[in-house]
């Protein structure tokens, strides 16, 4: 083993290792950042390979910072506390139900947003609903987890909700259209199996009853808000406040169809998630009176920091040799037909990425794939086998995402404790399966349509 190689492999390992371990809460952008410094530094990663990292990352991460901008502005809006409330009536008093209206609420989250959104967002409601409910801690738990695996799964069906899906779409030159195309069937279902499944591991533990009534929730949020002092706004009754929820959503909704049809077109979908971000946030200070400056402030720029660094990171593996050494380990694989292919690379990405995080994972699995010759279909199929072994196959542990380490992070900060064999307990049992059954809808949906 070279120098080069060796210092490339130390450093991805160290920046993993404290990255998982997160010292004294230390945010994942540092580690990433420090490692991909020291490949510069080093001269592993020249200036040449930067202009081409940036090129390949640089719509994607404005595209999911975009979104995430627009989560922001909607919750300053009171929308997931307006949401929560409705989520409550709607489950009439059920605990079941109310395990399925969170089911729908972190998916719809994850699907208008992203996943990273999805999960800043609304985990902090949740953790507000579920006490205002007066629900036991370690059925708390299980709603949160639950909750947090499928908005974590659900940036499968559509490329836009997940930034690493994007950078690899843009890695092998698909569009975010014929990702939802060949994907969204097949995830959908998977999601659908999952929370099933899920719902069939935990139902006996659910409260059958809720013991408490959440309906203050939206009303603490506007009081405390939106008081007198602030003037006559549009949301201080509850008809004008549903109406305008109504629209901001209905908004929300037109930005996602159009970054769809933007990329059918060959459009650059940041500028259109960016146009929605900068009118939603102009509607934002119309209604509100409130400077934007809030919303730049509470926007979690270090993903931009830690998207960029994890994959100068990954090209100073490309460049010590690795992805060479990886196409003549995988090649065989592949070549053994496209079913055999769909399921073991798959399978690969998700224990990758429940050993090392999705991010790499992914980009590590599909720049390999474009180092193979393969054809446009078996390219694009085997690539999105790898996503659903990153958004699917990756939550087997609870540090197999991005999303995943916020989501703990969030909880801690809220002096809420799972403890591992919580999370394993769902898991172990609901996420190969899940896994295994979305791969193989992949191989039959794509036969069915696209061969």
């Amino acid at each position: 083993m070279n120098f080069i190689m060796a210092m490339s492999i130390g450093v991805f390992i160290l920046t993993m290792i404290v990255i998982l371990w997160r010292p004294q809460g230390l945010n994942e952008a540092w580690p990433a950042s420090i490692g991909a410094a020291i490949l510069i530094v080093g001269g592993v990663v020249t200036g040449t390979d930067l202009i081409d990292i940036i090129g390949k990352i640089g719509g994607a991460s404005v595209t999911i910072i975009a979104t995430i901008v627009m989560a922001v502005i909607l919750e300053s809006f009171g929308f997931f506390h307006w949401a929560a409330t409705r989520l409550v009536n709607l489950s009439k008093q059920s605990g079941h139900r109310l395990y399925w209206n969170i089911q729908l609420l972190c998916f719809l989250m994850t699907l208008l947003f992203n996943n990273d959104g999805s999960i800043l967002i609304t985990t902090p409601i949740l953790i507000l609903l579920l006490k205002k409910l007066h629900i036991k801690p370690h059925q708390q738990i299980l709603y949160l987890i639950s909750g947090a695996l499928i908005a974590t799964a659900s940036s499968a069906p559509i490329g836009v909700s997940n930034i690493v899906n994007l950078i690899a779409l843009r890695i092998i030159d698909m569009s975010l259209y014929m990702h939802t195309a060949m994907m969204f069937v097949p995830a959908t279902l998977g999601l659908l199996f999952m929370s099933w499944l899920m719902y069939m591991v935990i139902k006996n533990r659910l409260p059958k009853t809720l013991p408490g009534i959440a309906n203050d929730i939206e009303e603490s949020f506007f009081s405390k808000h939106f008081h007198p002092l602030k003037g006559k706004l549009s949301v201080e009754t509850k008809r004008k406040r549903t109406k305008l929820m109504t629209r901001v959503l209905l908004f929300v909704l037109l930005i996602r169809c159009l970054i769809f049809a933007a990329s059918y077109f060959g459009i650059p979908i940041e500028m259109v998630a960016v146009s929605g971000s900068l009118i939603m946030l102009f509607w934002r200070w119309y209604h509100l009176r409130t400077s934007p400056l809030d919303i730049l402030k509470k926007t979690p720029w270090h993903i931009l920091v830690f998207a960029f660094s994890m994959y100068v990171i990954i090209y100073g593996l490309q460049n010590a040799g690795l992805t060479t050494m990886l196409v003549e380990w995988f090649e065989p694989i592949v070549n053994q037909g496209l079913f055999q292919a769909t399921l073991i690379m798959g399978s690969l990405v998700s224990v990758l990425s429940n050993i090392f995080n999705n991010h790499p994972a992914l980009m590590i699995g599909t720049i390999t794939l474009t180092e193979m010759g393969l054809d446009p279909v078996t390219l694009k199929t085997i690539y999105l086998a790898n996503i659903i072994g990153s958004d699917f196959g990756s939550l087997l542990l609870p540090i197999g995402t991005l999303a995943s380490l916020i989501w703990m992070d969030i909880l801690k900060k809220n002096k809420i404790k799972i403890y591992w064999r919580d999370y394993l307990s769902i898991s172990l049992v609901v996420i190969p399966v899940t896994t295994l059954l979305t791969l193989f809808l992949l191989y039959y949906w794509v036969q069915f349509i696209f061969a």
